[in-house]
């Protein structure tokens, strides 16, 4: 992880600290192409060429940017799906590591 998203990450406690590092994984075993890391408006963005996927942690939860969630809706359909299309998950609720590893591969061809 690039130092500037780790820094953003201190202000965080431990529970959304981790959750943020499994989803990190998960981007990366969703690809075998290369990711760019980066800040965007702020927030932890990884790209790969224009496609990217955006995890934005708050204290009880984390959002997921990513365009293949729409796609996916009906097996989220426990989970919130904002009006921009992003997908919260609550520091409580387990999400299949699996769906979200398809929802990443989809978002970052």
């Amino acid at each position: 992880m690039i130092d500037e998203i780790g820094n953003y990450l201190e202000k965080f406690d431990e529970k959304t600290k981790q959750r943020f590092h499994i989803l990190h994984e998960l981007i990366y075993e969703s690809t075998s192409k290369t990711i760019h890391e980066k800040l965007w408006a702020k927030l932890p963005s990884f790209y790969v060429e224009s496609n990217f996927i955006r995890v934005i942690p708050f204290k009880d939860h984390i959002n997921v940017e990513a365009k293949a969630v729409l796609s996916h809706k009906d097996e989220l359909s426990e989970y919130k799906i904002t009006p921009k299309g992003m997908l919260q998950i609550f520091h409580n609720q387990q999400i299949s590591n699996e769906l979200l590893k398809v929802i990443f591969k989809e978002s970052l061809k």
